[in-house]
């Protein structure tokens, strides 16, 4: 681990908007832990058109970078490359985490299951950590694109996006628990009406990361 990285958690984000996230959530939840933001919107670009492996260098360059920075930890929050990060962790000697993770481990002790995203790249990679957080136990996955909202999302209209996967959320029906799979979703859950639960994954990654840390795993 590279000098003087104790206590510092490196974020590769694929949009600026999480800085924000992530750092309200720290000063709300681990005061004291020390956030370094990478963005690097080209990566979600790319893997949306070609698929997450062909970022799988670039994704390794960009975690080597924080390490070299002195990150003790990487917390990657884009699900759509979440996987491909976290396959990098045995070359760079610090733990890398998917933000995803912890909340595809809760959803995964449930029966039924509505997975919901705004991009499609990211619905195989949630599903398929879903499925291993279930370790074979049988679950009903579905699945729930919302069209047009992440157009909203790249005009810069965060409300009419929010608002959108709320919308779709509550249209959601027999299930037992519903997954937003991504980071900039999470604001939505606030917004719906529904009774079925609605996960999201800033808070249980950013604790999960936290702890790694702590823990000086």
């Amino acid at each position: 681990m590279p000098a003087g990285s104790s206590g510092t958690l490196a974020l590769l984000h694929t949009s600026p908007v999480h800085v924000p996230v992530f750092e309200a959530l720290r000063d709300a939840d681990h005061s004291g832990l020390g956030l370094r933001h990478l963005v690097r919107e080209d990566l979600l670009a790319r893997a949306r058109e070609e698929g997450p492996e062909a970022v799988a260098p670039a994704v390794a360059d960009a975690l080597a970078q924080a390490v070299d920075e002195g990150a003790s930890a990487v917390l990657c929050t884009c699900s759509t490359i979440g996987g491909v990060a976290e396959a990098c962790a045995a070359d760079l000697g610090v733990p890398v985490l998917r933000v995803d993770r912890p909340m595809a481990a809760v959803a995964a002790a449930a029966d039924r299951i509505v997975v919901v995203a705004s991009v499609h790249s990211t619905l195989e990679p949630t599903l398929a950590l879903i499925r291993e957080e279930a370790a074979g136990r049988g679950v009903d996955l579905r699945t729930l694109l919302v069209e047009g909202a992440w157009e909203l999302f790249e005009a810069g209209d965060r409300d009419g996006y929010l608002d959108a996967v709320a919308t779709a959320v509550d249209g959601v029906r027999e299930v037992d628990v519903i997954v937003l799979a991504q980071a900039s979703m999470a604001d939505a859950a606030v917004r719906t009406t529904t009774a079925v639960p609605v996960l999201s994954s800033p808070r249980l990654g950013l604790r999960a990361a936290a702890g790694a840390i702590a823990s000086g795993a």
